[in-house]
């Protein structure tokens, strides 16, 4: 299944947030998206998603998503969204319980999702008994209950010390070479985005637009051993944004 925003614009009151946004997500594809502050990354990512309509351009699925998924497009967000009265079981459940599930097929379905992040031995456990990394592994193994055709991702690692992102970073990596999801991936971390983009987009200042595309046409199995290479795509980057971004840090200061 193929994402594809086609021409997107879109406005806050008398503020242009978005403008002529036109890029499409292949099928297996995980294209990032990178931006100074408030050039409307998120806003973007909840019109992808159907949360928010935009003033102009529209959104397409083209292709149709595996038999078995409940939904094409599901979220993973930055602060994890999870219920902190239910345990890691009943979070992922959550997702299911409205979609007819048997009951043996949910507990198949949890047994399967939490193996595949590494959560097998905390069903029971409750969000504030985990780790950040761990309650963000939920947060996956939530999304992936669905079998999305396809993930939006909402900075999910940047409420992580350094050292767990890169742990789930890896964890992610692996995860897709199992998987091959798709997944569309905003983020305000260079470093992730050449690190797991096949397309790293970056976005002018507010109002956002498509400064450049930059194509990373690396397997993402070797992307660690080639550290040179990924940090070279980062300083590219970085000299695309610097101007803008310090343009943006100057905006809101002056607004604050």
């Amino acid at each position: 299944m193929q994402l594809i925003l086609d021409r997107i614009s879109h406005r806050y009151g008398g503020t242009n947030v978005l403008e002529d946004i036109g890029f499409t997500i292949g099928d297996g594809e995980i294209v990032c998206i990178v931006g100074p502050s408030g050039c409307g990354k998120s806003t973007l990512l909840r019109i992808a998603g159907g949360l928010e309509k935009p003033d102009a351009g529209e959104v397409l699925l083209s292709g149709e998503p595996a038999r078995d998924s409940l939904n094409p497009l599901t979220y993973i967000f930055q602060d994890f969204a999870l219920l902190p009265w239910r345990s890691v079981e009943g979070n992922v459940s959550l997702v299911l319980e409205d979609h007819g599930v048997s009951a043996q097929e949910r507990r198949e379905t949890i047994a399967d999702v939490l193996a595949r992040t590494n959560l097998s031995g905390f069903l029971g456990a409750l969000p504030r008994q985990l780790s950040g990394g761990m309650k963000q592994r939920v947060a996956i193994a939530r999304a992936l209950a669905v079998k999305p055709a396809i993930m939006l991702m909402d900075e999910p690692l940047s409420a992580l010390d350094s050292q767990t992102r890169e742990l789930l970073m890896d964890d992610l990596i692996g995860l897709w070479q199992r998987e091959r999801f798709s997944a569309l991936y905003v983020t305000h971390n260079l470093a992730e985005a050449v690190r797991l983009g096949r397309r790293v987009i970056i976005l002018s200042r507010r109002p956002g637009r498509i400064r450049e595309v930059v194509e990373i046409d690396m397997p993402l199995e070797e992307r660690p051993d080639r550290v040179t290479e990924l940090d070279r795509l980062q300083r590219h980057v970085w000299d695309i944004m610097r101007e803008e971004a310090r343009e943006a840090d100057r905006e809101i200061a002056d607004v604050a």
